[in-house]
């Protein structure tokens, strides 16, 4: 019997140990922590403490709840992908899955939006701290506006002074092919978001096999955080981040000469990340989770780096310098009257309660069991034996371990952002691209699916309800 096999069977004589008390003190925890969170916000801005945002730790403000009829769309969508979803992932054939996942994520996010009207998809980047505000200013030359990007940069708007050039060049190329308004850029983040979830799904698939990225596709669809893909540019950078891994991980998984196609695309795609927002360096933890664990061929890996560097190499050639924009960002950032000021120690609690919004109580009721596949001595002994000693046939890692793998790479990379103190607040939308893969932790506990699937979608529709969101 082989080692995959061995611990097959195991996953499947453990499987009712899911149910025990160590997933619902974490509910419990996960419940608690998000009303500290919510109530310590609320002294801090009584007290004066706390004044920027309304409703902190939410770079958003509480409402009232909206008329019934407009929660009925995203409730319907929500009923059906509970009932219908966990029979569909176990018995449709893999080809049909990850368009049904992107499909199904897409339903989802577009019905919680419209709770506020249709307007409500493309009305966030209506905003004048928005990127499509700062268009104007790079139509005339753009190539002279990357020159310049760093020493104008405070005359810019909000968001493109928070990140790297290439968000607004892609919206400009959208411009360019015909596509131009925040109709159609709303249309691209939203269709890009939801389809990181086929992506996430391949990558489980490459790494944890068929049946973990089976178990995977519900949660994946029925995320909470579906409330902020529509409609903000975090969702657009999840969809680089996921397709990149993905590729990264079909290539470690192809063969010899089929493998340099998609890792040359995946190394394409990731080499963006840096210049899509520059807090997107810490999720490359989850790519390396992937390099680790399906050890891709030497030659893969080198045209992956290749494709790595294009990106960087391109900017650098036109002017722009990936480390002055970092200095310029960060000055722009501590001089200003916002985020900054903000409290470090109640954020640095307050952030992780955000995530926890994110990722939903079905999350929360896998990760003891998450932690303990990630800290189990036989997933290190395989990675170790197997992909950095070279030593054995190529397989992939056990199934709920490689899982939590990717799962604790995301949290790791949340984890240096929110030490960091750069994320004091609006990580809704920042936390996005790395809740999608702590999703995926949800796979590794199956018991009660649908009634975890519930309290996930309860989680959205509740959220959605009662707060007022600018993204």
């Amino acid at each position: 019997m082989t080692l995959t096999e061995a611990h097959g069977r195991a996953e499947a004589a453990e499987r009712p140990a899911g149910r025990g008390w160590p997933g619902w003190a974490a509910v419990a925890v996960w419940a608690a922590g998000i009303a500290a969170a919510f109530a310590v916000g609320w002294y801090l801005r009584r007290a004066g403490l706390a004044t920027e945002d309304p409703l902190p730790p939410l770079h958003a403000r509480a409402r009232g709840w909206p008329p019934p009829w407009r929660l009925l769309p995203a409730a319907a969508v929500a009923a059906l992908a509970v009932a219908a979803l966990p029979a569909l992932a176990a018995r449709l054939p893999w080809r049909a899955l990850p368009p049904l996942v992107w499909a199904a994520s897409a339903a989802w996010t577009v019905a919680l939006a419209v709770c506020d009207g249709w307007g409500a998809l493309a009305r966030p980047l209506d905003a004048p701290t928005e990127y499509p505000a700062g268009l104007v200013q790079l139509r005339p030359d753009p190539l002279e506006w990357l020159r310049t990007f760093t020493e104008r940069l405070g005359g810019y708007t909000t968001h493109v002074r928070g990140h790297p050039p290439l968000p607004m060049l892609v919206l400009w190329g959208l411009e360019k092919a015909g596509l131009g308004g925040t109709g159609w850029a709303a249309a691209l983040i939203i269709a890009a978001g939801t389809s990181a979830a086929a992506a996430i799904a391949v990558t489980v698939r490459c790494l944890a096999g068929e049946r973990a990225a089976r178990a995977a596709v519900p949660f994946l669809a029925l995320a909470p955080l579906a409330v902020w893909i529509a409609t903000a540019m975090d969702a657009f950078f999840l969809a680089v981040a996921a397709w990149g891994t993905a590729l990264l991980a079909l290539a470690a998984r192809g063969g010899r000469n089929r493998a340099l196609v998609p890792a040359a695309a995946g190394g394409l795609l990731l080499g963006c990340l840096p210049y899509l927002s520059y807090g997107l360096l810490p999720l490359m933890a989850v790519p390396l989770a992937v390099v680790v664990l399906g050890r891709p061929r030497a030659r893969a890996l080198a045209v992956a780096g290749a494709g790595l560097a294009v990106v960087p190499a391109a900017f650098t050639l036109l002017g722009f310098w990936w480390p002055d924009g970092v200095r310029a960002t960060l000055d722009t950032y501590l001089v200003s009257r916002g985020s900054a000021q903000r409290s470090y120690a109640y954020f640095l609690f307050a952030n992780l309660a955000v995530l926890g919004l994110l990722t939903g109580p079905a999350v929360a009721h896998a990760l003891p069991r998450t932690l303990t596949e990630l800290c189990r001595g036989a997933l290190w002994r395989d990675v170790l034996w197997r992909g950095v000693l070279g030593r054995g046939p190529r397989s992939r890692a056990v199934a709920p371990a490689a899982v939590a793998a990717l799962a604790g790479a995301a949290l790791l990379g949340v984890l240096v952002l929110d030490v960091s103190g750069v994320t004091r607040g609006e990580v809704e939308r920042i936390w996005v691209p790395f809740a999608a893969w702590l999703t995926v932790a949800a796979a590794v506990d199956r018991s009660r699916v649908r009634a975890w699937l519930a309290a996930q979608a309860v989680t959205a529709l509740a959220v959605q309800a009662l707060v007022l969101s600018p993204w």
